[in-house]
Formats: C-alpha cells, sequence, structure tokens
C-alpha cells in the first residue's frame, strides 16, 4: 500500500502562482511515476503532468510552458507548481502514483483561480 498526502492548492487571481506537493510513503519502492490528474465536475479526469524517478516528464499540451513538475526522491515527494493561472484552471487536482497493479491516489486538491 502507498498513501499520498497532498498539500498547497487554494485560492489565487487569474495569472498568479499556486504550488501543490504530495508526499508518498509505504511501499514507495513498489511506484515510480509520479504526478497529478485534474478533474472538472462531468468531465473525466485527465492528465496534467507527470514525472519519473529519473526525472522524465510530461505536460498536458494545456498547462505546458506555465506548469512545472518536480520531484524529490529522497522523500519522496513530487511538486507541482503553477504559474499564469487561467480561471480554466479551476478543478480538483489529484495526485497520483501508479504500480504494476494499482493507481494510487491522493484525496484531491482544490484550486481555484478567480477572473
Amino acid at each position: 500500500q502507498v498513501q499520498l498526502v497532498e498539500s498547497g492548492g487554494g485560492l489565487v487571481q487569474a495569472g498568479g502562482s499556486l504550488g501543490l506537493s504530495c508526499a508518498a510513503s509505504g511501499s514507495i519502492s513498489s511506484i515510480n511515476t509520479m504526478g497529478w490528474y485534474r478533474q472538472a465536475p462531468g468531465k473525466q479526469r485527465e492528465l496534467v503532468a507527470s514525472i519519473t524517478s529519473r526525472g522524465t516528464t510530461n505536460y498536458a499540451d494545456s498547462v505546458k510552458g506555465r506548469f512545472t513538475i518536480s520531484r524529490d526522491n529522497a522523500k519522496p515527494t513530487v511538486y507541482l507548481q503553477m504559474n499564469s493561472l487561467k480561471p480554466e484552471d479551476t478543478v480538483v487536482y489529484y495526485c497520483y502514483a501508479p504500480s504494476s497493479r494499482y493507481i494510487y491516489w491522493g484525496k484531491g486538491s482544490q484550486v481555484t483561480v478567480s477572473s
């Protein structure tokens, strides 16, 4: 079992910045990639960004150039720095970490961007 504990998020004006973090504990040797999904009401969960233990990153086109994912393997903790936020970024963000058998999820962090 892996536990993912998120922190960060909140309310910011359009154009502002927020950060998210997600700390993993438990059977962390079973996971490699960590990242973030987000889900708007009534829509499917979509990948925002991911990072492997070696630092290979992947971003959704909608956040490229604005969001930066990073990782501290020693903790292990994954971070998402969100800059130039837009109202359409207002959704719940979920930390995730897939293992070979299961995908672990955090409880979700609300990000609200006011126009």
